[in-house]
């Protein structure tokens, strides 16, 4: 006779488990009557019934819905509603990014991530003179409220869920948000979405702060406040660990990065341990400064959400989310006693899959990584999730790879089946103890955080940055040598007919379309939109607005209600940046390297020995080592790669140099010229290397440097080569290139081209 289950009747097989009654109890309270929490039970198309849930019948075994979470943060889980299928995207103009937008919510998109530019990330009205290649490359360009409700004509934003990608000027990106909303007749009670609003995370690797760490977290505090009181459905923060492990994925240096600057702690090259603890040390140090300002941890916590990267190692994703569900609920217990509410002990995610893992070398091979890190995600329990499209090792994703990734989620979604049961992955042995080890190491990070005083205080000494850059720094040594191993960049890579390997610089990816955004156009057209808004409005209502801001900044009135006002009469998110600048000064970041990591990691010390003995003969024969600059160039902040190569080239005999970030052409001519230097190595990862690279290369002949090699690594479609090579580029290095191979090439250049060491 068959078990007894399901609703006390017999059960239609002859094994299987019973679905305790507490579960079905809080299966009802969440559907609240809006459907029979019968439905949730599926049959397979095969004939095979599913539960909607697996237990092993175990006293105190916890169910999806139940502290601290594990599996999952509702009972249902996707059995009632799957997760929530994001398009992040932004690029150009508001008018071209909203047709996009659109067009996602047609093809089954349900919520929208924006990427902004990186002009508007740095706080830079479209007309400023630091900006001139950055604007609308990377992102959707936003300088008024016009800007954004151009952005969000025609899209419901009482139904439509919007997040946005938004830390340094988060204030008047917000602000430009509901002044605009409010405009179209949507209230912010309505608004519903995320602002990221993750500003340590800036200071340890992606860099687009814009103030001292201090009044960056007050920020955060007025933009909580402001929220808890009149945006309750409205996330106040998205705590990213995406770019400590990293889409953006430098995977390997200024020589070879890929394009994503757009959105954590996996995408700079951190290991999974690494990106949950600092996370999670990051969400509570959060919390502490809400509560430090007098804000109800209840009213708080609530509106927080986290925003994970997903990689390759698909056990260990999924157990991070687990993990990461478990130790959040414990933390939060342990931290803030006062806490009652259950969702304040809820940690719900959104995740991205990697861009760190996308290649340009036969890049629809991204399709099948993209398609394995979302499945990790899924059953992992996420609340939300984009999948990256296959051409963004390269350049901003076109239509055609968009629907491919929007797609990957909607198969998963509606044709496999996996929705229709909650955490199927309970109880397995193997992935009970990987979350259990993953929590365990966590913990000891967290805890060496907290002997430091806190997140804020170890990011002042700089002990997060260098933690992530070291193991960034092995891990591509790993890779480079072929021991971490990368299908089509270094094994099985593509060949030529005649069986040659043709993979590598001479051809440095498969040819597929690309989305090529003309900035220079784009900035123009933003300079009179900005004109225009100038003429119209009332400059009596700006002088007021800015000067209620600098009041504000000063003292300990609501920073973002303030924006607010000063959206509506138009001030630009320049002057809105710049109000709170005049008071709080712009972060300036030191450089320095990790010396020795790549050399003791790389695995091959017979071409290392190789370029020392090189670098050895070249000093012999100049009377000084190769010497290189390497630079970052406009407002792009991703120096992960830069620093892997300026690392890597250190250990292998050069005299190395690390330009500023934020550097404008002349500023980094100035330098070289000034360093003396024989290479300038070029780090272009947002797209904006058409001008500033030639501008670059001008600056220095005019001061002297006709006989200095031009290096450029990074996202450079293959279309822009003979171009940049004509304006001066000696070299281009893509994703995939190997650091230990570069500096031979580099120094064969000098010696065999420039003759520099005859």
């Amino acid at each position: 006779m068959g078990r007894v289950g399901r609703f006390g009747g017999l059960s239609r097989r002859g094994i299987g488990t019973i679905v305790p009654k507490r579960w079905r109890d809080a299966a009802n309270r969440e559907l609240k009557g809006r459907r029979d929490v019968k439905e949730l039970w599926k049959t397979s198309p095969a004939g095979v019934p599913m539960d909607p849930v697996y237990s092993g019948e175990r006293e105190g075994e916890e169910l999806p819905g139940e502290f601290p979470y594990t599996r999952g943060v509702y009972s249902t889980m996707y059995t009632n509603r799957p997760w929530t299928i994001r398009q992040y995207a932004g690029f150009a103009t508001a008018r071209e990014s909203n047709k996009f937008y659109k067009e996602g919510l047609a093809g089954g998109v349900r919520g929208l991530s924006v990427a902004f530019d990186l002009a508007t990330h740095r706080g830079y009205d479209s007309d400023h003179e630091r900006v001139t290649d950055d604007v609308g490359a990377a992102g959707v360009a936003i300088d008024t409220v016009e800007d954004m409700k151009e952005l969000f004509d025609g899209i419901p934003l009482d139904s439509v869920s919007v997040s946005m990608t938004m830390n340094g000027a988060v204030l008047p990106v917000l602000a430009f948000f509901i002044a605009s909303a409010k405009e179209a007749g949507v209230s912010p009670s309505s608004l519903s979405g995320t602002i990221q609003n993750d500003i340590l995370k800036e200071f340890m690797v992606r860099n687009t702060y814009i103030y001292p760490p201090e009044p960056s977290l007050r920020i955060i505090s007025d933009i909580m406040g402001y929220c808890s009181k009149h945006m309750p459905k409205f996330n106040t923060i998205s705590v990213s660990g995406y770019h400590i492990l990293r889409v953006e994925r430098e995977r390997t240096t200024q020589l070879k990065q890929l394009y994503y600057s757009r959105v954590g702690l996996q995408e700079a090259g951190a290991d999974a341990v690494t990106e949950l603890g600092f996370t999670l040390a990051d969400g509570l140090e959060y919390l502490h400064c809400a509560k430090k300002a007098g804000l109800e941890i209840d009213s708080i916590a609530p509106r927080c959400s986290f925003f994970f990267g997903i990689g390759m190692d698909f056990y260990a994703e999924v157990a991070k989310l687990r993990a990461a569900r478990r130790l959040w609920a414990r933390l939060v217990k342990e931290n803030f006693p006062e806490a009652k509410k259950t969702q304040t002990f809820q940690l719900r995610t959104h995740c991205q899959t990697s861009g760190y893992s996308l290649t340009s070398e036969d890049p629809y091979n991204n399709v099948v990584r993209t398609t394995v890190e979302a499945l990790a995600a899924v059953f992992g329990g996420t609340q939300s999730l984009h999948t990256n499209a296959l051409d963004e090792a390269i350049a901003l994703p076109t239509n055609f790879s968009a629907r491919i990734a929007r797609n990957t989620q909607l198969i998963l979604q509606q044709e496999t089946g996996i929705p229709n049961v909650a955490d199927p992955w309970g109880g397995s042995y193997m992935m009970e103890a990987l979350t259990d080890e993953l929590e365990s190491r966590a913990q000891v990070l967290i805890r060496e955080v907290n002997e430091f005083g806190g997140m804020s205080k170890s990011i002042y000494e700089g002990w997060p940055k260098r933690r992530i850059e070291e193991f960034s720094a092995r891990r591509q040594a790993r890779i480079d040598s072929g021991e971490e191993v990368i299908i089509g960049v270094n094994k099985h890579r593509v060949q030529d007919e005649d069986g040659k390997d043709n993979s590598g610089e001479d051809k440095l990816r498969s040819r597929v379309p690309v989305r090529i955004v003309d900035t220079r156009s784009v900035r123009s057209e933003q300079v009179q939109k900005l004109k225009s808004v100038r003429n119209s409005r009332n400059s009596d209502q700006v002088g007021s607005a800015l000067e209620r801001i600098r009041l504000a900044a000063s003292g300990g009135d609501n920073l973002l209600e303030a924006c607010v006002h000063a959206g509506e009469v138009r001030c630009t998110l320049g002057e809105i940046s710049s109000a709170m600048e005049d008071v709080w000064g712009r972060h300036r970041a030191s450089t320095g390297l990790v010396g020795g990591v790549y050399g003791q990691e790389y695995s091959h010390g017979d071409e290392v020995s190789k370029v020392l003995e090189l670098t050895r003969s070249f000093e012999t024969k100049t009377g000084r080592r190769p010497r290189l600059l390497v630079v970052k160039l406009g407002q792009d902040g991703h120096d992960r790669g830069a620093k892997i190569i300026a690392s890597g080239f250190s250990d292998l005999g050069f005299d190395v140099d690390l330009g500023p970030l934020f550097q404008t052409p002349a500023e980094a001519a100035r330098q070289a010229l000034e360093s003396d230097v024989h290479v300038v190595g070029i780090s272009s990862l947002a797209a904006a290397h058409r001008t500033s690279v030639p501008e670059l290369i001008s600056e220095v002949r005019r001061g002297g440097g006709e006989d200095m090699t031009f290096i450029l690594g990074g996202v450079v479609p293959e279309d822009d080569f003979a171009q940049l090579q004509k304006q001066g580029v000696d070299m281009i290095f893509g994703p995939g290139t190997n650091v230990v191979n570069a500096a031979e090439k580099v120094l064969r250049h000098l010696v065999e081209v420039k003759q520099v060491a005859r």
